[in-house]
């Protein structure tokens, strides 16, 4: 039968599969102990590399009769498999969140594929059989993924069909073979009626993105595997066990590594019992090695079967759930499969993404929104990450109309409609089938953002039917007809004061947030509220950010330039633009400046502080603090005055106090102590000495003063010494400007312009160094972040841009006005704020005789205005004051409301590096608590900021002002430039985080309103 699938089939829900083997366990076998040593079957061969390939635009124009032996496909494209076709030049790559990639083109309905634009990519390879097969041998074609359906056709004839792109398909074909070169055929479409269910926030690619296998079944065969683990209450005694399917005339023996061969125990069953267990959890990671032998009829070996085996129990015990009998909190994320060659990806890269994720603290994942690759699995396994696996289900578009009233709940897909069942059962039991053993899988979740009813009702019961573990879903949050789909109550995005207040009156079942802090851009914010709600409300039981990395395309710009491209830049409609970079890594996986808050939010083990005291909590499950390193340093600025080790030993769940290594000193100034937590040994994931806590205290000692408690983790004042004052100033007032001379600086301000305009310090006879490319003034904007696009701030605050961009001098009176203040010169501009009727801002500037300016900014705003982005003066110096040195929180950036993971101590920075990549050019950089600053030049000449003692600054140093990044859309937009811009600020407002479509930064992250006062100072250095 040479059967081409087409449109018809294509649109019809009910034909998902065709030919199609059913699903199994992922285990892989060999012919020898030997070769399941080294990894390698020959009972396998990888089919990646190099086949043909013809691209058409839809099946109407694709090749017919490719699949015959005779057709001659030797002037088709070479490509690579595994591969999105986009990334290879054939149709373009489209970034879609809600909207279905089609909406807008052709009319469709529900189940409908595309007809006019629908690309087709029909591959060809050929294989060589060197001998023909035993008796009673198979020989399977495995695909580990096709998007979104592929047809199988093997020397002419056709073997199958198959839907579900993130699931393997399996085909036989023994019937078809021949001895010599054999012709594989597969085409794959892009869009099926299966797309309907695959509306995930992600690229929309197509063809063979994972491996491609050929592997030989001997006549004795293990089909199917399925590992149990029964703990009794005491957790001191494991039952082990394995149900064991084959096929052939078969005997399978199993021998458990260290424990020994486990005994028949019913039919097809295996079992062990396992004394004082070593249990498997995220902290201790422990999996025995099982492994099964096939015997054939005449006890000849045929196969070997390593199986990793973890034992856990995982329960919901006293209305909560526990592993190994204590509850859990998932510091979890959601990971996408996506990298370098979108969702193409390899072992290596995933388990380098895995150690990140481990030195970052967290100890969960949830497969969003479709099964992952399965070695994924077997590394959460060995690493130790608490999995919910994700069926690939979400028809966010149908959701997303039906929750705005544009189409009704009975138009719900899959919803209570009978002809999607069977398709979205198949979905949920291909996955359990191949990813049952893992014991880093705690949940199934029934897909993602599909509303509810009875089908995915089903599917709840189908998992419930297999296995034991808990169903996880959160669409019934919004469809509640069927609440018994899901055992715990799952919600997006929902503040941690209303989870707190939800669960004040329902108690029924544990909560997660299976998604929230929507990482997108500069974000990340307050994030630490949730996490202190899960230790506190036991109900509570974690969450998991969105997301892991941002997806991204690599583009070149046109001057030659790569960026990383979102949504619309391969020229694809509709999009989503930049919604797609939500990540806590960038693109590459290379850390964005938001993973030390996740580290420190995530952190097992929290220090305070108190007085000659340090109490150490431990908020793991099973580690005592004892198995880490406790290191206590003492710092003055950048010096060092001690460092000691602290023997803590306090168990989990406990908290202990222990006596500082050291005296406080008694000398005046400003002390950080900072205690950290590391690995005392090689890890799998981290080298001895990595640091996987840390918190800082930091003390102020006053002259004359007894030692103060210090504020946790939030710097107190700088004690600033004055300098030795210079000879009296010079004060020149002339008609267009006023000028303020001293030994070694000049100082001018414009009565034109209305601001500072020049400071030039060093020796006068070289005419001194201008430090100053622009007039000196206030700014109250910056270019918004995403979130602060989502919930419309630059259309409700653009008055604050026009003030800062437009402002101009109260033309009443001499502008400036100027007094002589003892032995210096003030000097006073009044700025009316355009767009803000009847709002002022005052700059006055307080010139001292050894050039210093104290600098005072006051906002008096007047009537209702609107929310404050920021209070910060701009002030642009040279470009080739590159370097950046501050005394304050870093190194990287942070703000006000996501500064838990910086500490505070002397940094140093190219300025050229202070812009983070996010995919758009936003708000970023910045810093909190700078006592001083300078930026320097190469001979170390610049500026030198510090703050009004008592009072840290916020401090952005970049190339660029705020207007020029707000113009860019990719950071190659951004113009050469051959300045530096300084924005000491008195408050940023927070970045938020909550989600990015609506959510403000909380209110005590926000500008107060009424009148502000900023003080700082700036200086030149030599």
């Amino acid at each position: 039968m040479n059967r081409i699938i087409g449109d018809e089939q294509l649109s019809d829900p009910t034909f998902f599969a065709q030919g199609r083997l059913p699903a199994h366990s992922d285990h892989r076998w060999y012919a020898s102990e030997a070769e399941a040593a080294r990894g390698q079957s020959s009972y396998e061969t990888c089919l990646d590399g190099v086949w043909k390939l013809a691209y058409s635009a839809n099946l109407a124009t694709a090749p017919e009769g490719f699949e015959r032996d005779d057709v001659d496909v030797s002037a088709w494209d070479d490509v690579p498999v595994p591969a999105h076709i986009q990334m290879l030049g054939y149709d373009r790559p489209q970034y879609a969140n809600t909207q279905y990639p089609w909406d807008g083109h052709e009319n469709l309905e529900p189940g409908q594929a595309p007809k006019d634009f629908n690309p087709v990519a029909s591959y060809v390879r050929t294989f060589f059989l060197e001998r023909g097969l035993d008796d009673g041998e198979r020989l399977v074609l495995r695909l580990e993924g096709a998007e979104s359906c592929v047809s199988v056709w093997l020397n002419g004839t056709y073997v199958g069909y198959s839907e579900d792109s993130f699931t393997p398909s399996e085909f036989d074909l023994t019937p078809h073979l021949r001895v010599g070169p054999n012709r594989l055929a597969l085409r794959v479409v892009k869009w099926c009626s299966g797309s309907w269910l695959e509306d995930q926030d992600f690229y929309r690619f197509s063809g063979l993105f994972r491996s491609v296998y050929l592997r030989r079944l001997p006549a004795a065969h293990l089909t199917d595997l399925r590992t149990s683990v029964h703990l009794t209450s005491d957790l001191r005694t494991a039952r082990v066990s394995v149900r064991t399917t084959v096929e052939g005339t078969a005997t399978v023996t199993a021998v458990l590594d260290g424990v020994g061969e486990l005994q028949p125990d019913g039919e097809g069953i295996l079992s062990i019992e396992v004394d004082r267990p070593r249990l498997w959890s995220a902290e201790d990671s422990q999996l025995y090695d099982l492994t099964l032998k096939v015997w054939d009829a005449e006890g000849r070996l045929s196969e070997v079967v390593p199986q990793k085996v973890g034992i856990r129990r995982f329960a919901l015990e006293d209305g909560v759930f526990t592993i190994n009998g204590q509850r859990i909190v998932f510091r979890g994320v959601n990971r996408h499969e996506f990298g370098e060659q979108g969702r193409v990806m390899t072992r290596e890269r995933t388990e380098a993404d895995l150690i990140a994720l481990k030195r970052a603290n967290v100890n969960a994942i949830r497969t969003s929104h479709y099964p992952n690759n399965s070695f994924l699995y077997e590394l959460c396994d060995h690493y130790g990450f608490y999995v919910i696996d994700e069926a690939n289900l979400e028809t966010h578009s149908m959701w997303d109309q039906i929750l705005h009233g544009q189409l009704e709940l009975a138009d719900s897909i899959p919803g209570d409609q009978p002809q999607w069942r069977e398709a979205v059962l198949d979905r949920a039991r291909s996955m359990y089938e191949r990813d049952k053993n893992h014991p880093s899988i705690l949940m199934w979740s029934c897909g993602n953002e599909s509303y509810g009813g009875d089908n995915i009702a089903a599917m709840a019961d189908l998992f419930r039917e297999l296995d034991s573990r808990p169903v996880h879903y959160e669409g019934v949050h919004w469809d509640s007809r069927r609440p018994e789909t899901t055992d715990v109550v799952s919600q997006m995005y929902t503040p941690a004061s209303k989870v707190e207040e939800y669960l004040a009156s329902n108690r029924s079942k544990p909560m997660i947030l299976c998604e929230y802090a929507h990482a997108m851009g500069n974000s990340f914010g307050a994030v630490g509220h949730y996490m202190d709600l899960a230790e506190r409300e036991p109900l509570f039981q974690g969450a998991f950010i969105w997301d892991f990395a941002d997806q991204a395309i690599r583009l070149t710009a046109p001057d030659g330039t790569p960026y990383w491209g979102y949504g619309g830049d391969c020229g694809e409609a509709p999009h989503d633009g930049d919604f797609c970079g939500n990540g806590i890594f960038y693109a590459d996986h290379t850390p964005s400046p938001k993973l030390p808050e996740v580290a420190h939010v995530y952190q097992g083990l929290h220090a305070q502080v108190d007085g000659s005291q340090v109490t150490v909590t431990n908020r793991y499950l099973f580690t005592g603090s004892g198995a880490f390193e406790c290191r206590v340093n003492l710092a003055r600025e950048e010096r060092e005055l001690a460092d000691a080790v602290v023997d803590t030993q306090v168990p989990p769940g406990g908290s202990g106090t222990f006596e500082l290594p050291f005296d406080l000193p008694e000398q005046p100034g400003e002390y950080a102590i900072t205690v950290s937590f590391r690995l005392r040994e090689d890890s799998s994931w981290a080298p001895a000495g990595h640091e996987v806590a840390w918190d800082q205290a930091v003390v102020e000692v006053a002259p004359d003063a007894v030692v103060d408690s210090p504020a946790q983790a939030r710097p107190g004042p700088l004690i600033i010494v004055n300098q030795p004052r210079s000879r009296a100033l010079t004060l020149v007032e002339g008609g267009h400007n006023v000028g303020v001379h001293g030994d070694g600086f000049d100082v001018l301000f414009s009565r034109i312009t209305g601001a500072l305009t020049s400071y030039r310090f060093g020796r006068r006879r070289d005419g001194g160094h201008e430090l100053l490319k622009a007039p000196v003034m206030p700014c109250f904007w910056h270019a918004p972040t995403a979130n602060e696009r989502g919930y419309s701030g630059p259309f409700e605050e653009g008055a604050w841009l026009l003030a800062s961009r437009f402002s101009r001098p109260v033309r009443q009176g001499i502008i400036p006005a100027v007094s002589r203040e003892g032995d210096a010169v003030e000097v006073t501009f009044v700025y009316e704020l355009a767009g803000l009727a009847g709002s002022t801002c005052t700059m006055r500037y307080r010139v001292e005789p050894d050039g210093t300016l104290a600098m005072t900014q006051v906002l008096d705003s007047v009537g209702e205005v609107p929310d404050l982005p920021e209070m910060s003066t701009l002030i642009e110096v040279p470009g080739d004051l590159s370097t950046l040195t501050w005394y304050g929180e870093g190194p990287h950036e942070c703000y006000v409301d996501r500064r838990g993971g910086a500490r505070l101590g002397v940094w140093t920075s190219q300025v050229s590096e202070e812009l983070p990549g996010y995919l758009t050019p936003q708000e970023s950089g910045s810093h909190t608590g700078v006592r001083w600053a300078r930026v320097t030049d190469a001979r170390g000449r610049g500026l030198e900021l510090r703050c009004e003692s008592g009072s840290p600054m916020e401090l952005s140093v970049l190339p660029w002002t705020p207007f020029e990044i707000d113009n860019a859309r990719h950071s190659w937009e951004l113009p050469a430039t051959d300045r530096t811009v300084l924005r000491p600020a008195l408050m940023r407002r927070g970045v938020g985080g909550d989600d990015s479509w609506g959510s403000r930064p909380h209110p005590e992250y926000r500008l107060p309103s009424g009148r502000l006062k900023f003080r700082f100072s700036l200086r030149g250095v030599m």
